[in-house]
Parts: structure tokens; C-alpha cells; sequence
């Protein structure tokens, strides 16, 4: 998707609610924003969350403030030069999604504030020195918290209580990767689970690996969260279905692709309280003095379709508890 498509798409005319409360100042602030990995649909979701709750704190695109967009697909020499353009462009604030456009922006300013979402782990990573207590330029919105990683697995075991294998696909030069996989590693005895980790860097690599993988029979997926995974989610799905290996996954997209289930935190959701914090900042306050948040609600998708293709019969009592049945 060429430039000026992604700034119609994510930028495309709205009508936004008038806000009575004015503005301290008349002059037009800017934003920067930063995304790794785009997906049209997704994209423009968030985007539109992001400018709405914007335009209900009194800030409206177009006319209280610009915003201006850029996107990496995905390719790190893209992103840093992506990042030092909106750093140029000396914006009040910048938005970042996701954990490497934080690395980009870091690397291109100290001064000017951060506001990232959708960061799985922000003090590893070296983001911020404590979520309490930020420390720098940057602060936001936790994808996850570690603990969700088990819950993956358990998932797993309950929606098809055959397996007694899971290859985990991750991305094992993250340091999230290593926090994530951890976790699963712990829960695994307690559901007499073998784990098999399964590098997602290379694609025909891992093609092989999951391939190798499903010929030994009783074996499930568990795909983490990473930027590789997202980037190949069609064609990990597509493996899943080919080898008839249930599969959860880290992010509601994969299920929307035809995946088997989810289990993750709303990713749209988190624009809105980062629209306030960006407010927050505009208004003077310091990211040092804003607390990472973690999620507060995690919401479990599930495939019906998927299940059926896998000859999997969800229970009533998974059903119940499910935020999401695609059918």
C-alpha cells in the first residue's frame, strides 16, 4: 500500500462530535504516528478509535490538531527513516504501535513524548525504567501481561483434549518472546504438555518445522505474539488447517483469517485511553509522570468453522464464555 493510500485510509473524512469546551490555545498541535505493521482493516479500526476519542476531548483532526502517519510493513530500515521524518516534523506528541516503532522513536529523541500501545514488555525492552514510574519520554498501553502466556496453552488443552504436543511459533531475539515462552514452559507439566518451540524468522523454515511437527500426531499450536507472527498470520493459519493441528493465537486477527481461537486483550480498545493520554501530554503533563497500563479485560474468540474443519466440538461451557463466536 503506497503512502498517500495509508494517510486516506487511516485519515479518510469523518465527522466528529462538536465539542463545546474550547481549546487553551489556538495553535494547531501535531502527532506523529508510527506503525510496524499494517493492516488495512485493523488500521483503520484503531485509527478511527484513536481520532474519535480525540475529537471527544476537544481535539479534532483537521482543525485542533494534524496528524501525520507512517508505517513500516513490517521492514526495520523503513521504520527508522519512517521514525527520524516524524521526529523532523518536531510533532507535540508521537503515537506508537507496537514494540519496535518504540525502539525507532527512542533511537531518533529523548524529548519528545511517547505514547506507544500495544507493547507486550516495556521495562525488558528498555522503554521505561517501571510501569509505575516511566522515567523518560515514553509511556502507554501493555499489550499483555506475561501470565496470559500459560493461559495460551491451557486454552489449548481444553478445546482439544487430545494433544499432548504443542509447538510454540516465536520469535526467540525478542525479549518478549522469552518472557512469553517462559510462562508456557512453567504451565506445561501441570497439563502433562511436551513444548517444542518453533523459530517463526524464516518462512519456508518454519513450514518445514511445523510440517515435521505434525507427523508425529497429537500436536497443537500455540502462536505467541511478535511482529513475524502478525506478518505471516495467513499463511500460519493456512499451516494449521493443512495439518489439522488446533492452533490459539495471540491476537484476534488470526481467527478473523480462519484461525481456531484467540485470547488477547482488545487491540482498538487501547486507543481510547491512549487518545487521553496524548490529551494529558498536549495539556503539559510529562510521560515520566503517566503509569504504563496494563490491560484490564482479555476477550476469547472463537472459529466454529475452524473447529468443525478440525473435527472439534466445542463445549457449551467454552461457548459460554466466549466474547466472540464466528460462524
Amino acid at each position: 500500500m503506497r503512502r498517500r493510500e495509508f494517510i486516506a485510509l487511516v485519515g479518510g473524512a469523518a465527522a466528529w462530535p462538536v465539542v463545546a469546551r474550547a481549546q487553551d490555545t489556538d495553535r494547531v498541535r501535531r502527532i506523529g504516528a508510527l506503525t510496524g505493521i499494517m493492516d488495512e482493516a485493523s488500521t483503520k479500526a484503531r485509527f478511527g478509535v484513536f481520532r474519535e476519542a480525540l475529537a471527544q476531548l476537544g481535539w479534532i483532526d483537521g482543525r485542533h490538531l494534524r496528524i501525520d502517519y507512517r508505517w513500516g510493513g513490517g521492514n526495520t530500515e523503513a521504520m527508522r527513516q519512517q521514525a527520524k521524518e516524524l521526529v523532523d516534523l518536531a510533532p507535540d506528541v508521537l503515537l506508537a504501535t507496537g514494540g519496535a516503532p518504540v525502539t525507532m522513536l527512542l533511537q531518533a529523541t529523548r524529548t519528545i513524548p511517547i505514547v506507544f500501545v500495544l507493547v507486550p514488555d516495556p521495562v525488558g525492552s528498555g522503554y521505561v525504567k517501571s510501569l509505575s514510574r516511566p522515567g523518560g519520554n515514553a509511556t502507554g498501553f501493555m499489550q499483555f501481561e506475561y501470565s496470559l502466556s500459560g493461559k495460551w496453552l491451557e486454552l489449548l488443552k481444553e478445546i482439544a483434549p487430545r494433544v499432548t504436543r504443542a509447538a510454540i511459533l516465536w520469535e526467540p531475539a525478542l525479549s518478549s518472546a522469552v518472557g512469553q515462552f517462559a510462562v508456557i514452559q512453567a504451565v506445561a507439566p501441570s497439563l502433562g504438555m511436551e513444548v517444542i518451540p518453533i523459530n517463526v524468522g524464516d518462512p519456508g523454515e518454519t513450514e518445514r518445522a511445523v510440517t515435521e511437527f505434525a507427523q508425529s500426531g497429537n500436536g497443537g499450536l500455540v502462536v505467541t505474539s511478535s511482529p513475524q507472527t502478525i506478518v505471516h498470520r495467513e499463511r500460519i493459519v493456512t499451516l494449521a488447517t493443512q495439518h489439522k493441528l488446533p492452533a490459539v493465537y495471540a491476537a484476534r486477527e488470526f481467527v478473523a483469517s480462519g484461525g481456531l481461537v484467540s485470547y488477547s486483550a482488545n487491540f482498538v480498545d487501547q486507543y481510547r485511553p491512549a487518545a487521553a493520554y496524548v490529551d494529558r501530554i498536549l495539556k503539559g503533563e510529562k510521560p515520566v509522570n503517566l503509569p504504563v497500563q496494563a490491560p484490564t479485560k482479555y476477550e476469547l474468540v472463537v472459529n466454529l468453522n475452524a473447529a468443525k474443519a478440525l473435527g472439534l466440538t466445542v463445549s457449551p461451557t467454552l461457548l459460554a464464555r466466549a466474547d466472540e463466536v464466528i460462524e
